[in-house]
C-alpha cells in the first residue's frame, strides 16, 4: 500500500511538472496566432495568407513587393510578432525556425526608431539565408547592425532590450526590383 501512495505522489509531481501553461508561449517557443500580424506600404505591395495567418502552429504568408515608388515613397512588406510581454527586456537571444524562399532580415522594432521616436534611426536588423528546409538558428542581441542606409548624422542608441516590442521578418527584395517570397515560421523562442 506504502508503494502505490509513492507511486501516485510520483506520477502528481510529474505531472504537475509537465503543466506548461504558465510558462509564455515565446518561452515555449509556441505560435499564438494572436502574436502575428502582417503590414505592406500603401504602394501596392501585397500579403497573401490562405485563411488564418497562423494555422497548426505554423505563420505561413506570401507577399509581393512593387519596386520603391520614388525618393519619399519607399515600399515594404513585413511579417511582424508582437513580443507577448511587450518587450525584450531581460532576454539575450532569439531562436526561430523558419522556411523563407529568400534571404530574410530579422528586425528588432525599437521605440526610438518608430514614427513617435527621436528621428535617431535605433533601428538593428541581421539578415538570415534562405531556407528551403526548416532552417533553425539562434540569434543574440550582439549579431543584430544598424543598416548601412542609417543617416551618419543619426544617434546610435545601441539595442536597448527594453524598448523592443516587436520583431519584424521581412523578405531581403530590393527597393529597385521589389520580388516575391514566401515565409513560414514554425518556432520562436526568447531565452535570458
Amino acid at each position: 500500500m506504502k508503494h502505490q501512495w509513492l507511486g501516485l505522489l510520483v506520477l502528481l509531481a510529474l505531472l504537475g511538472c509537465s503543466d506548461r501553461s504558465a510558462v509564455p508561449s515565446a518561452v515555449k517557443g509556441e505560435l499564438d496566432a494572436l502574436d502575428w500580424r502582417y503590414a505592406t506600404d500603401p504602394h501596392g505591395s501585397k500579403a497573401a495568407v490562405d485563411g488564418d495567418l497562423v494555422q497548426d502552429g505554423i505563420a505561413r504568408i506570401a507577399f509581393t513587393r512593387v519596386p520603391r515608388v520614388d525618393e519619399q515613397n519607399n515600399s515594404w512588406v513585413e511579417l511582424i510578432y508582437d513580443l507577448p510581454a511587450g518587450s525584450l527586456g531581460g532576454y539575450s537571444s532569439i531562436s526561430l525556425e523558419y522556411l523563407s524562399s529568400s534571404d530574410l532580415v530579422v528586425k528588432l522594432s525599437q521605440l526610438e526608431y518608430g514614427e513617435q521616436g527621436d528621428q535617431s534611426y535605433a533601428h538593428y536588423q541581421t539578415v538570415l539565408s534562405a531556407a528551403t528546409d526548416w532552417r533553425q538558428v539562434t540569434l543574440v542581441l550582439s549579431d543584430f547592425e544598424r543598416p548601412d542606409w542609417t543617416p551618419a548624422t543619426s544617434i546610435d542608441h545601441g539595442i536597448v532590450a527594453a524598448h523592443v516590442n516587436a520583431i519584424y521578418l521581412v523578405p531581403d527584395l530590393t527597393d529597385d526590383a521589389g520580388g516575391q517570397a514566401s515565409l513560414s515560421i514554425r518556432a520562436i523562442r526568447l531565452t535570458e
